[in-house]
């Protein structure tokens, strides 16, 4: 049988994230171009020297079968989706096994070659030092208090008395301040004690930006306002802009950059079989 139905779906679900029978004429032109370039890579990779001797591991095509089952909310949704594709279970696992053998081949390939080594992550480093800045950015936490004259606790003049008790509190106790905005803060971050975690510059209301960037390590805001009603902000952690240490990056640039280097090796490897392939079949 045709793997070219797996491979439709394969594209469908990577393009537009829907089965085959839930595409547009358009959408479905568009995949089935892709699954026939799929198809064109597995046929020439499988065919190719490198491919001898390639193994999956055991669990490989049920998992890969696993993450496609993933993508639907049900079972039922998961077989129509097979069979708006032209495929089983059964087919479904041929296919994959073909599909996982192809990205096999290709990391034996860029396996190749080898690991960037210590003189090349460096250079890289030290040419690219604007890549391992990191801004200053603070470790915060919020309550709100909205406003909304539909509702009688939130009104102006309401939410700006709440918001001043709560502060009021605080000023007596800041410790508090998780336990209050688990109580009566508004914002989805109660749940986790008015948690924003680590905010950089910009990422805030204006008023809330400058208000939080002017605190000290365990400092509290006084009552602002925003469009969203009012806040208060706890300042837990200031962290200043620096640039990441050699040491501190050096084995996750190296990873990186292996990997990066083995998938281009790949590319070009894989472009040229393709061309070869073309140039033969012209002949």
């Amino acid at each position: 049988m045709s793997i070219q139905p797996y491979y439709a779906l394969k594209a469908a679900l990577a393009l537009y994230g829907k089965d085959c029978g839930s595409l547009s004429d358009s959408e479905r032109a568009h995949a089935e171009r892709v699954a026939h370039q799929y198809a064109e890579i597995e046929k020439v990779v499988l065919r190719s020297c490198e491919a001898q001797g390639v193994c999956l591991a055991p669990d490989a095509i049920s998992n890969a079968i696993g993450e496609i089952r993933g993508q639907h909310p049900d079972e039922d949704s998961f077989h129509a989706s097979l069979a708006n594709a032209g495929l089983d279970e059964q087919t479904l696992a041929d296919a994959l096994q073909r599909d996982l053998m192809v990205d096999a081949v290709m990391a034996r390939v860029g396996a190749q070659s080898g690991e960037i080594g210590d003189t090349e992550t460096e250079i890289f480093y030290f040419t690219h030092l604007e890549r391992f800045h990191t801004p200053e950015h603070r470790v915060a936490r919020h309550i709100l208090i909205t406003i909304n004259e539909d509702f009688p606790d939130n009104t102006a003049a309401r939410a700006d008395h709440r918001i001043r008790e709560i502060a009021r509190r605080l000023g007596n106790k800041p410790a508090r301040f998780e336990e209050q905005a688990i109580k009566h803060s508004e914002c989805p971050t109660a749940l986790n004690g008015g948690l924003l975690g680590k905010v950089a510059r910009g990422q805030l209301y204006p008023v809330l930006d400058d208000a939080l960037f002017q605190l000290d390590a365990g400092a509290l805001s006084g009552v602002l306002h925003s469009e969203l009603g009012y806040h208060l902000l706890r300042c837990d952690e200031i962290h200043p802009e620096r640039t990441l240490a050699y040491e501190e990056v050096a084995d996750s640039l190296r990873h990186r950059l292996t990997e990066e280097r083995a998938q281009r090796d790949a590319k070009r490897w894989l472009a040229a079989l393709l061309r070869q392939t073309s140039t033969t079949a012209t002949n």
